[in-house]
């Protein structure tokens, strides 16, 4: 089991929230927010700035879901290999050093202990290398498709105005305050889900007020004062970052995987360019529900297929309860339950929502 099989339940609210803002960052690159009184309009538009931004920096990363602290080493703890790896980045603090140097290029390094992972991007080539593992995968993206510019009348504020309306049935949009991140001055912007159902309370993102740049996020749990789940720059250097941090050459005898979807048409995600499954339904994932609480469900045999099995079984135990139909562990933040035959379903809702959505 792999971190990344995890990484989308733990983010998921982070997600939901970058949703709300992606009609603005489609629009054209805007100018940064001017004054000391931005509407939540004029922060969100601001983003689209960033896209082209050059800078290197330091995150952090921080997880307080409720779950158990994982023993640390491997004396005294019962979990090894990929199942330990997982509770540790559900439980652990993490941090990563950034390097971007416009849309085509960037470099995400995390190292823990002796151990390394990288993510770089160069154009349109993507290497993942794990230092632990020695496994190296490159990916060719598919060419980017040239967007035909709008008729110049819709301003990147006026598309991120018509955004926020959109979400306004769902959640409560702050007027922004000032802050500061990593030492730069930002807009703070908070989320309030209208839901009384969803176990996300709000959704904060911190602004760079001269780049759009996002510096921070933070979800805390409803009813609770401090962030279950916050990630943002603990310093940060706009510039243009060594071009040979782009440059990545897999070491000897590492075991090296390809992928090639250049043939992928980035509008559909089909080589053959047809739309595939509405809305509704993602590489057999259905979403039922909507907002703050939507419902993923992945059929039946997506646990083994992520590697729950044998030697998971153990921290399965550990981390889910006996709920009817199946097992479940509810967080902070996210909860998802193991049906009977096999199904997984998660959200930012509590279990009893998705022992419903599983009937």
């Amino acid at each position: 089991m792999k971190k990344s099989v995890w990484l989308p339940a733990v983010i998921a609210p982070v997600v939901v929230a970058g949703a709300v803002a992606a009609p603005a960052l489609a629009g054209a690159a805007t100018t940064p927010v001017a004054g000391n009184d931005p509407t939540a309009a004029a922060v969100i538009a601001s983003i689209a700035e960033s896209s082209d931004a050059q800078y290197s920096g330091k995150l952090s990363q921080s997880s307080d879901l409720g779950l158990p602290e994982l023993p640390s080493g491997s004396g005294g703890s019962s979990l090894e290999g990929d199942a330990s790896d997982a509770l540790g980045l559900l439980t652990a603090s993490h941090t990563a050093r950034v390097y971007v140097d416009g849309a085509d290029k960037q470099r995400i390094q995390v190292t823990e202990q002796l151990a390394e992972q990288d993510l770089v991007r160069n154009g349109d080539t993507v290497w993942t290398w794990d230092s632990e593992e020695r496994t190296a995968t490159r990916v060719t993206l598919p060419s980017r498709t040239d967007e035909t510019p709008g008729s110049g009348t819709t301003t990147p504020t006026e598309v991120a105005e018509r955004a926020i309306d959109a979400i306004t049935p769902t959640t409560t949009v702050s007027k922004p305050v000032a802050t500061s991140v990593a030492g730069h001055d930002a807009w703070l912007l908070t989320l309030t889900p209208k839901s009384s159902d969803t176990l996300v309370g709000t959704v904060q993102l911190a602004v760079d007020q001269q780049t759009g740049l996002p510096l921070r996020a933070a979800v805390t749990a409803a009813g609770e004062d401090d962030p279950a789940f916050q990630v943002g720059f603990t310093s940060l250097d706009y510039g243009a970052p060594a071009s040979r941090l782009f440059d990545f050459t897999p070491p000897s005898g590492a075991d090296v995987t390809t992928k090639d979807l250049s043939d992928v048409d980035p509008g559909t995600g089909h080589a053959d360019g047809s739309a595939g499954h509405d809305g509704a339904e993602h590489a057999g994932a259905t979403v039922s529900g909507s907002g703050w609480d939507t419902v993923v469900t992945l059929p039946a045999g997506t646990a083994d297929q992520a590697g729950l099995g044998t030697d998971a079984a153990g921290l399965l135990d550990q981390l889910t309860t006996s709920v009817a139909g199946g097992r479940a562990v509810q967080t902070s933040l996210v909860s998802v339950y193991l049906t009977d035959d096999g199904r997984v379903l998660a959200g930012a809702v509590p279990v009893a929502a998705l022992v419903a959505a599983a009937k």
